[in-house]
């Protein structure tokens, strides 16, 4: 019996492997289980395409990958999406496997609607969840085993939409950073598993791009690893409100957050929206100003260690999941907390 497979699209930045391939390997593994669950075996495999990569094939394994797809070529050191396509797309083809899930970043959202539109498949974007299911079609009857549900936002983030490929193979989603888990590496060097080296298709007409000059930026917001964040929500009133959000996070030392409604009507910038069209966080410490706590907004930050919610409503939504709740103003709420910290200092 062939092993079903699920492949992993292994992005290189200038820090080594992006942290959603990381994420990606861990739910990977999750989902692997399940299908194995079900009494066939199914390998968890990296697709890793660039330059001089062999010599760090291991950390992989100690992210629990069962296989290593490995295409290693000097002209493959730069991201060039034609390249990448065409070197994708043959393996994909040759080797079938079950499912394949890239990271829903600059790259993998430029890879991979190319690839499904080459091996005529269907894809998920953005999703947030993925599961296995099975599905029966009431009005003709027809059922399906195991097959990956891609559950993501939709109609601007007001309903949860599953969706499913249950005819085209592969199945491809690509998954937003932050909302998966990343597992516990297992002890340095211990993994193991296989490496299968493919030769690279240089053809010059995936060349025709040439990169003249890299410029690399540092994030300026880093919600995903940050272990404080203040978030504001439409409950802080204003634009001139939300400089409380800002001051109590520069006193902190955190990072700032804010909900939808507040990115919405102009107070800060979307890169800081956590939530189901924002990002996911999970930080040591998540304080709530202001926010009522829509599902949307909870879905984005409920699994913070700790979370303070200061609102003007006791039965806020915010309220219930929270293990502090202040309830009164947070215009006179949080100067005293400002005033405290320093005082402490």
């Amino acid at each position: 019996m062939n092993k079903k497979q699920i492949w992993v699209y292994i992005e290189n930045t200038n820090k080594g492997i992006a942290d959603v391939s990381k994420e990606l390997l861990s739910k990977g593994r999750e989902l692997a289980g399940r299908l194995s669950s079900y009494n066939q075996k199914t390998e968890l495999c990296a697709i890793w395409l660039g330059s001089n990569i062999k010599k760090n094939v291991q950390m992989l394994f100690d992210m629990r990958c069962d296989k290593i797809y490995l295409v290693d070529h000097p002209e493959l050191k730069d991201f060039k999406v034609l390249s990448y396509t065409t070197n994708l797309v043959e393996n994909i083809k040759k080797y079938n496997p079950y499912i394949v899930l890239f990271g829903a970043t600059s790259i993998g959202r430029e890879l991979a609607p190319r690839i499904a539109s080459a091996v005529r498949c269907g894809l998920t974007a953005d999703c947030t969840d993925l599961q296995i299911g099975d599905i029966e079609f009431k009005t003709n009857k027809k059922a399906y085993k195991d097959l990956l549900l891609q559950i993501r936002p939709a109609f601007g983030g007001n309903i949860i939409a599953t969706i499913i490929n249950p005819e085209m193979h592969p199945q491809m989603a690509t998954v937003r950073p932050g909302v998966m888990k990343t597992l516990e590496l297992l002890p340095t060097g211990t993994g193991k598993g296989e490496v299968i080296a493919l030769e690279a298709k240089i053809r010059p007409e995936d060349f025709i791009v040439e990169i003249i000059q890299k410029i690399q930026e540092e994030k300026k917001v880093d919600l995903i690893g940050a272990q404080i964040i203040v978030s504001g929500g439409i409950g802080v009133g204003n634009k001139e409100n939300f400089k409380l959000i800002k001051e109590l996070a520069q006193t902190l030392g955190a990072e700032i957050g804010a909900t939808r409604a507040a990115v919405d009507s102009g107070w800060i910038h979307k890169d800081h929206q956590v939530g189901q069209t924002g990002v996911t966080v999970r930080p040591r410490l998540y304080i709530a100003c202001g926010i009522s706590g829509s599902i949307q907004h909870l879905a984005g930050m409920q699994e913070s260690k700790q979370i303070i919610a200061i609102n003007k409503d006791p039965d806020a939504p915010i309220m219930k999941i929270a293990h502090y709740k202040i309830n009164g103003d947070l215009n006179r709420i949080i100067p005293m907390m400002i005033k405290a910290y320093k005082e402490k200092e």
